[in-house]
């Protein structure tokens, strides 16, 4: 079959090359052509444009960026009515991937829709439309399930692809030399994938790495970046940004500062113990608090309904808060084993690998010709 995926952001990305290496080994004849990033790139198919030229958060941010969004949208239209696929698949990204969906139902595209859009979280009646331009919704947290069946609508529980993304990850052995890491306990520093996200949060999380002179701060640089980018914001100092070692980096790190996101589950699965950051512009967190209707912003917390991880969020946001909480992470041994301890909770819930493969059977099964 002929597939079309849409993913606009680096965790899409991730996703959507896990759910295509699944696909593949079901449907060897298995064509594709989609949006994404370099991880879908390596899996084969077409990539018709980089998550990097998408990727706008924010109330404010989408609004001055709004001719950009515009044309992307269209020329993704136009190329998925040219390419006419057996199967549309959307991977998260709701503001974007819910417009192609109603593009898609009208011309009787069958429209499968990976990670749900979180409606719970802000203007629920938007399942409504849901329920009208989705065929197969597959979902990733487990307390969506009954969400959606309040609202009428069935929907596939497939479990967390991250699950997966762990499970394959092979550590490098010789990652500490290779990087001429000096032997510190290291401090990941993870301040997301974005431009916007990465102005806002990394001074301050590099100003908190001043105060802590006898750990290694690394930095995870985001795959549609370079080292160049970084330089301004280390402004001289000895702090190495590595590439395309996220899990090496969290798989070594002894605590991290984490920008909100699939970056926070991520480190939770990898137990290091975090701090969990964000910041954007003033309108748009304005406006988000306003109509956003839950009562965390990190995945670890929502999953587990429970503030297991600090959460700090713009005004609250600063080296000196960051530090603080870094420091009873390394120092409050009592502290630190709390929240080791309440990671085993977030596992429980998680439960086991395998939603990628799933996510295919069922892609497969409901769109078999």
């Amino acid at each position: 079959m002929k597939y079309y995926l849409v993913a606009g952001e680096a965790s899409g990305d991730l996703h959507g090359a896990n759910l295509m290496k699944e696909l593949k080994k079901l449907d060897p004849q298995a064509e594709f052509r989609y949006y994404g990033g370099d991880l879908m790139q390596a899996e084969g198919g077409t990539l018709v444009k980089h998550y990097a030229e998408m990727a706008f958060m924010g109330f404010f941010e989408v609004a001055i960026n709004l001719r950009t969004i515009l044309k992307n949208l269209a020329a993704c239209k136009s190329d998925i009515a040219q390419y006419q696929p057996d199967v549309l698949i959307l991977i998260d990204f709701p503001g974007f991937n819910l417009k192609i969906a109603a593009f898609a139902k009208k011309r009787k595209l069958p429209v499968n829709y990976y990670i749900s859009p979180k409606v719970w979280a802000w203007n629920q009646r938007r399942v409504l439309r849901i329920k009208r331009i989705v065929d197969h919704l597959f979902c990733i947290l487990p307390f969506e399930v009954d969400f959606y069946k309040e609202w009428g609508m069935e929907v596939d529980y497939v479990g967390n692809p991250l699950l997966d993304a762990v499970a394959a990850f092979k550590p490098d052995p010789d990652f500490i030399a290779k990087n001429n890491l000096n032997g510190k306990k290291i401090i990941a520093l993870l301040p997301g994938s974005r431009k916007q996200e990465i102005n806002y949060l990394l001074p301050d999380m590099l100003d908190v790495a001043d105060q802590f002179p006898d750990y290694q701060f690394v930095i995870a640089g985001a795959p549609s970046f370079n080292v160049d980018y970084y330089q301004p914001y280390l402004n001289g100092r000895s702090i190495p940004v590595l590439f395309d070692a996220t899990y090496d980096i969290l798989n070594n790190a002894y605590a991290a500062v984490v920008a909100s996101g699939t970056a926070t589950l991520e480190t939770a699965l990898f137990n290091v113990p975090q701090i969990v950051v964000y910041k954007g512009n003033p309108i748009s967190i304005g406006i988000g608090r306003m109509v956003i209707r839950i009562n965390y912003i990190s995945l670890v917390n929502l999953i587990v309904n429970n503030g297991i991880v600090k959460e700090l969020i713009q005004a609250d946001c600063t080296p000196a808060t960051i530090g603080a909480e870094l420091d009873l992470i390394l120092n409050n041994n009592d502290y630190r084993q709390t929240m080791l301890a309440n990671y085993d909770k977030l596992d429980e819930k998680m439960g086991l690998p395998g939603a990628s493969a799933k996510t295919a059977a069922l892609i497969v099964k409901y769109n078999k010709k």
